[in-house]
């Protein structure tokens, strides 16, 4: 029948919601590869400190660091990543040495703004053995990153994100690491779309293909 063909069809719009870490640097790279393959499709990429509603129909597809509790959702684990300490060599140089994790006390760190974080999974600045002061805050990634880029402090960071930028190390690899796992969910009414399977196994595909660079291994 005629409405099932266009459901079918590859044209329209599929937006996706996302962290903007996860959508800056994997999702964003992808959007002309998806509009070489279906130029009939206009992608709309929301990369925001936040959650969209699937349910309110906020985006068509959202990546988010937790399964849905509730809501006709369908959901997928697309992959466990980890998070290391990173700084910038100049912001090392100019401090003290850490050796150990009590260390850490006499530093700066950046981190998020405690009455803003969007999931629960982001509160990772707890360190039950340190006293650790997190001046500078952010409610976005991208900032924080670019303030460790800077030599701002030490920074809590997503490794498949900071190990694609060259003026950050990690500090203390074997003392300070942290997992965390992102989802791939859709609602149960749209799952079946030509358009937002071919978004979905997409970022499916890219996720797999760079797997190393989000579990280490």
């Amino acid at each position: 029948d005629d409405l099932g063909e266009a459901d079918q069809a590859l044209t329209g719009a599929v937006r996706i919601g996302a962290p903007e870490g996860f959508g800056s640097y994997v999702l964003a790279p992808l959007l002309g590869r998806l509009a070489d393959r279906h130029p009939q499709l206009q992608i709309q990429l929301v990369a925001i400190s936040g959650v969209l509603s699937l349910s309110k129909r906020e985006a068509d597809i959202a990546v988010t660091l937790s399964a849905p509790r509730e809501g006709r959702m369908v959901a997928r684990k697309l992959t466990d990543y980890g998070l290391s300490l990173y700084a910038a060599p100049s912001y090392l140089e100019a401090r003290p040495p850490i050796r150990t994790r009590a260390d850490m006390a006499d530093h700066r760190f950046i981190g998020y703004i405690g009455d803003l974080l969007y999931a629960p999974e982001l509160d990772y600045m707890q360190a039950p053995d340190v006293d650790i002061h997190v001046t500078l805050q952010s409610s976005n990634l991208i900032a924080q990153l670019q303030a460790a880029i800077a030599g701002a402090g030490l920074c809590v960071l997503p490794d498949f994100i900071a190990a694609r930028e060259p003026g950050l190390v990690r500090v203390l690899p074997d003392d300070v690491h942290l997992d965390r796992s992102l989802w791939l969910v859709t609602h149960a009414d749209l799952k079946s779309l030509a358009r937002i399977r071919v978004v979905s196994d997409m970022i499916v595909q890219a996720v797999k293909a760079d797997r190393a660079m989000f579990t280490g291994g």
